[in-house]
């Protein structure tokens, strides 16, 4: 059996922004494989809602922090992607997945800090290497960075530091991987109303109003703010696009 649909792997694709950039891919009539950390169920519905959709829908367990599992994890993906649509390969490779670190500089841990970049950088490089035999010369590749890369809040020096190191790593991609098309750009949120960090965005009452007080719109963001852009630049209006950083912020401390 063979599919003529690209095909997007979405780290992170379990909940939050990665959800929503999921759903709309799958809107955009791409098939998705989307990964999760702990949360099986959670994978499952979005698995069901992309089907709802018309398009296939796979998820698979991921620690991103864990580079030794890599190899491991793109053996199963690619068995079955193989056994179910005839080709190893894929088109779009999204690195979403994440979690928050809200540390003064002063007072963050060796162990906080090398968690955090496993996850948020060294995790981001090796799994695009280790994707590369496996993505379609044409493809696309969005690393999902934040608007604390550009400005800066205290407690997000590790965080955003490291969200700054994939942006540079993003233009090195778009460089190297040219010669195959494969473009490769950044997608930088401000502050969205999810439970990432624990939910603060969207729960604490003061932070909310504080953020839209800074946004040129006058609100924080929301999931359905992202997706479409990460969507948007796997569509084929979107190939001139390449090396950039979209951020998608509302506008906030312009």
């Amino acid at each position: 059996m063979t599919t003529n649909n690209k095909i997007a792997l979405v780290t992170g694709g379990s909940r939050g922004l990665g959800k929503n950039m999921a759903l709309s891919l799958a809107k955009k009539g791409i098939d998705v494989v989307l990964t999760y950390h702990r949360n099986q169920p959670e994978a499952e519905k979005v698995v069901a809602e992309i089907q709802t959709l018309g398009q296939k829908a796979y998820a698979f367990q991921l620690d991103a922090g864990n580079i030794t599992s890599l190899d491991g994890f793109f053996e199963k993906v690619t068995a079955h992607l193989q056994a179910q649509n005839g080709t190893s390969n894929f088109d779009f490779l999204i690195n979403n997945a994440g979690t928050a670190l809200y540390a003064n500089f002063a007072e963050t841990t060796e162990e906080q800090f090398d968690t955090a970049l496993n996850i948020h950088y060294k995790g981001v490089f090796f799994l695009t290497q280790k994707a590369l035999p496996f993505l379609n010369d044409g493809g696309r590749i969005i690393n999902i960075s934040s608007g604390l890369a550009r400005f800066s809040n205290p407690g997000s020096s590790a965080y955003g530091s490291m969200k700054g190191a994939v942006e540079v790593l993003t233009r090195y991609l778009a460089k190297e991987l040219g010669s195959r098309g494969i473009a490769a750009n950044v997608v930088a949120p401000g502050a969205i109303a999810t439970d990432f960090g624990g939910g603060r965005v969207r729960d604490n009452k003061d932070m909310n109003a504080h953020i839209a007080s800074l946004t040129a719109l006058g609100r924080v963001g929301l999931p359905d703010d992202i997706g479409g852009v990460v969507a948007f630049l796997c569509t084929e209006e979107a190939r001139w696009i390449n090396g950039q950083r979209i951020e998608v912020s509302g506008g906030v401390n312009l």
